[in-house]
């Protein structure tokens, strides 16, 4: 019997200590897990911190570049969430273990703004010592834990108070007058009325999502009242929209672009259309704040940037649409405007044919990249890299640098690109992207850049300008009419110019509300968004 009790308890001892090493092994593959998980994020989120760099030193004309952070954010949000989970599950196993506990390196997070109210609350002190029980206890000092809270927004009805005083000599009665509205039947505060327009036309929230927003919060505003605020405040504003309108007409080169926005038919929706035109001189060290005129129309004939453009004359870079084409002309009154084409718009054509992660993506075999495409995106590439080291510096030095650096790289593409379409079919696609630059005395334009230092190499700032109606069109659905587009075009203009000079939209248009009223037409141009100042330094001024 001694020896089977032996047996069995030298089992139980083997027993135990396989279950030790399992454990310690269960352990120690989620502590690797944790790790494995944790590097990889780690890595993602270097490689996406130099993708951005990359993207910030050398400009947003990039398409594989921009896809590919996008890529890496949505697998850095993966990863991220992966090494956590493995993070809980090695702290888990390490606590049954007597193997150390896996801490994951963090980022640092960012301390809280300090103009943050803060709530301070103190948790109760202990009476007595939690070790001796002795009541003899003072304090020492303390240790703060912060953490970020949200208030729901708050509503709150303002009265504003006339008193009415009598003269007990003459019997008249005195009352102050009342204050100005920013509209008429002003029953909507300034800031209101911002937070309206700016949900609408900035953040693309259509009124009855709104009122059914605002009703959930317990204030039930019907879709006709905010409707009725929307049109007085357009009418309210159009002086800050006019003198844009004169800023931006007043510039000798534009960038000029449009967009689809589907229009309320009979029977379903059209497809209209909304065109910018943006005044943007800072690549060439202007003076001039930049703004953005924004314009709809039911279609895209050549009668709308004729009327657009009407008593103007400059450099227009643009697409090649031929509804421009009216404003070349020699004999057009007050005189023909230049054209200048974009090469983003060139180069992109040939970036779809040698775009090899889109190709990977749609599961095409490797043979259908084109090397040459491939090889007029690396030319283009190389005047864009010139280009970017030139932004910002005057037009003298930026025409110098580009008859120097620039000039011999154009004439070394044209050359490659004429030799290169001889030997395909018209109907090749690479040499049909040829043929878009080279199309109906194309080339003189898109080389107009070289004699100009002003014109820029792209139209981006127009396509950036039309973004955020891009973006929108999916939440706002279609405009319910032509009025409504004009409207819409009306604020856009005021919020992409605050945008473009880095104010904050909605602010903006909470001050310039309430301040309007009382302002005279001369002391208007003070509200602009280059020259307007927030309250607080107005009165530290």
């Amino acid at each position: 019997m001694s020896d089977a009790a032996s047996e069995i308890a030298r089992l139980r001892a083997a027993l135990a200590a396989s279950e030790a090493r399992a454990e310690a092994a269960e352990s120690e593959l989620a502590q690797t897990r944790a790790v494995v998980s944790t590097s990889e994020a780690m890595i993602k989120h270097l490689r996406l911190e130099i993708a951005k760099l990359r993207r910030e030193q050398y400009g947003h004309s990039s398409e594989r570049r921009v896809r590919l952070i996008d890529q890496m954010e949505l697998q850095l949000e993966e990863l991220e969430a992966a090494a956590t989970e493995h993070e809980i599950a090695a702290e888990k196993v390490a606590k049954t273990t007597t193997v150390a506990g896996f801490e994951r390196r963090r980022q640092a997070r960012k301390p809280f703004p300090e103009h943050l109210p803060r709530e301070r609350v103190v948790i109760e002190a202990p009476s007595a010592c939690s070790c001796c029980g002795s009541d003899r206890i003072v304090k020492m000092g303390e240790d703060i834990t912060e953490t970020l809270e949200v208030i729901p927004r708050q509503w709150k009805v303002i009265q504003t108070v006339r008193e009415k005083f009598t003269c007990r000599q003459c019997e008249k009665i005195s009352q102050p007058p009342a204050p100005f509205h920013p509209t008429p039947r002003g029953w909507a505060g300034p800031n209101l009325l911002a937070m309206v327009l700016f949900e609408k036309f900035g953040q693309h929230q259509p009124l009855n999502r709104q009122a059914e927003r605002y009703a959930r919060e317990g204030v039930d505003l019907s879709l006709s009242t905010l409707a009725d605020q929307v049109g007085a405040c357009a009418a309210a504003l159009a002086p800050i929209h006019a003198l844009i309108q004169t800023h931006v007409l007043g510039a000798e080169r534009l960038h000029g672009d449009d967009t689809t926005v589907p229009l309320l038919a009979k029977g379903g929706t059209r497809t209209a259309r909304l065109w910018t035109y943006v005044r943007d001189d800072r690549p060439f060290a202007g003076d001039a704040p930049p703004a953005a005129l924004f314009y709809f129309s039911r279609d895209r004939e050549m009668a709308h940037p004729n009327r657009h453009l009407a008593g103007w004359k400059g450099v227009l870079q643009a697409d090649a649409y031929g509804g421009y084409n009216d404003l070349y002309r020699g004999d057009r009154d007050p005189g023909p405007v230049k054209s200048a084409l974009c090469w983003s718009h060139a180069r992109r054509k040939f970036f779809e044919l040698a775009d090899i992660k889109e190709n990977a993506r749609k599961r095409k075999p490797a043979h259908d990249i084109s090397p040459v495409a491939l090889e007029a995106v690396t030319r283009i590439d190389a005047i864009f890299d010139v280009e970017r080291g030139i932004n910002g510096l005057d037009a003298a030095a930026r025409l110098e640098a580009r008859q120097r650096l620039v000039r011999p790289l154009v004439d070394e593409l044209h050359d490659w690109m004429r030799t290169e379409r001889d030997t395909m079919s018209r109907h090749n696609p690479v040499a049909k992207a040829i043929a878009y630059m080279f199309k109906a005395e194309r080339w003189e334009t898109f080389i107009r850049f070289l004699e100009d230092g002003r014109i820029c190499l792209t139209n981006n700032a127009a396509e950036r300008a039309l973004r955020g109606v891009a973006l929108g069109r999916k939440s706002w659905l279609f405009a319910g009419s032509e009025r409504g587009g004009d409207r819409a075009a009306f604020m856009y203009s005021l919020i992409v110019t605050a945008k473009l000079n880095d104010i904050d939209p909605q602010a903006w248009l909470a001050d310039v509300l309430a301040r309007l009223p009382d302002m005279t037409a001369s002391q208007v141009p003070d509200l602009l968004p280059w020259n307007w100042q927030p309250l607080e330094l107005r009165q530290a001024a």
